[in-house]
């Protein structure tokens, strides 16, 4: 007789396809502010271009399992390039823009990085590591400037990518990125992240922070470091809007804040510190702020 016992159900997941599904869930919902160039995307627009970025990474000749290096100050390039390589099964791998050569240049020889984005800030860095040709990198993509012959632009990189869903093969226990420790007992370790481990911490998010769909969502802290990355794929996830600044400053914290009616967001304490300084009560509209996530470091109550 045939077993009664019951099948194991497989639930495969793809964390670029959380960007689609909202696309198609809420099209015109404001997805995206990147502060630095005053741009602002529906879902519909971003998960179009992340659409873009993931077919002109294929269209390089990149396969599942590549590994793609983000030298990036925050933006969306950093928002799309991640979505779009986590819809075709590419791996990502997060660079601390505050590292010299020697220090990338480890982390891109331990990783397999075979293309490295950057932007313009960073092109003398990554003039000197293609010029030591130590590293698996075939492409490299300069965002900003004027690129060197060898390299291409990213702006008519992206442009060149179809707007088309891509085929999503990856499966849960695939890759999708690493993110390399500070080293603080020697050389950095990559930490590997699959689609379902950060899946689960998406719902451990959720689940235990008070994220509302349509909230407005504040990063200032680093994509690089999961401390920033994970609350982004949690918004995108929940419904949320995003206000993405470059780089930390406190005076334009809370101009944004009251700008945007920013709900949320995550800083250390030594950022709020630095948030208390410049605090002008009359000046700045903070009614909008339910909640700030903070950690990383002590919180002391008076904080608080």
């Amino acid at each position: 007789t045939a077993s009664t016992a019951p099948k194991e159900v497989v639930l495969e997941q793809n964390i670029g396809q959380i960007l689609a599904r909202r696309a198609h869930r809420d099209p015109h919902l404001e997805a995206l502010v990147d502060v630095a160039s005053a741009l602002r995307l529906s879902y519909a627009q971003l998960d179009e271009r992340a659409n873009t970025m993931a077919n002109a990474l294929l269209d390089l000749g990149m396969t599942k399992g590549d590994r793609v290096g983000l030298l990036l100050m925050n933006g969306v390039e950093f928002i799309e390039t991640f979505f779009g390589a986590a819809k075709v099964g590419l791996v990502n791998v997060p660079l601390n823009w505050r590292l010299v050569a020697d220090e990338l240049e480890f982390i891109l020889s331990d990783s397999g990085v075979t293309t490295l984005i950057y932007s313009v800030e960073f092109a003398e860095t990554a003039a000197e590591l293609r010029q030591r040709g130590s590293t698996l990198i075939t492409n490299w993509i300069q965002l900003g400037g004027k690129a060197e012959a060898e390299v291409l632009a990213y702006e008519s990189l992206r442009a060149s990518g179809s707007t088309a869903e891509p085929a999503a093969e990856t499966v849960s226990d695939d890759l999708l990125f690493i993110m390399y420790t500070s080293g603080t007992t020697g050389l950095p370790k990559g930490v590997m992240h699959s689609h379902a481990t950060v899946l689960w911490m998406i719902f451990t998010m959720t689940a235990t922070a008070e994220i509302r769909y349509k909230d407005r969502y504040l990063n200032s802290m680093p994509l690089f470091h999961v401390g920033a990355l994970a609350p982004i794929l949690g918004c995108v996830f929940a419904g949320c809007s995003l206000v993405i600044m470059k780089a930390f400053d406190p005076e334009q914290s809370w101009e944004l804040i009251g700008r945007e009616k920013i709900t949320s967001t995550l800083m250390v304490p030594a950022m709020l510190q630095l948030m208390l300084a410049v605090l002008d009560g009359e000046k700045h509209d903070f009614s909008s702020l339910r909640w700030i996530m903070s950690g990383a470091a002590p919180v002391p109550v008076n904080l608080i």
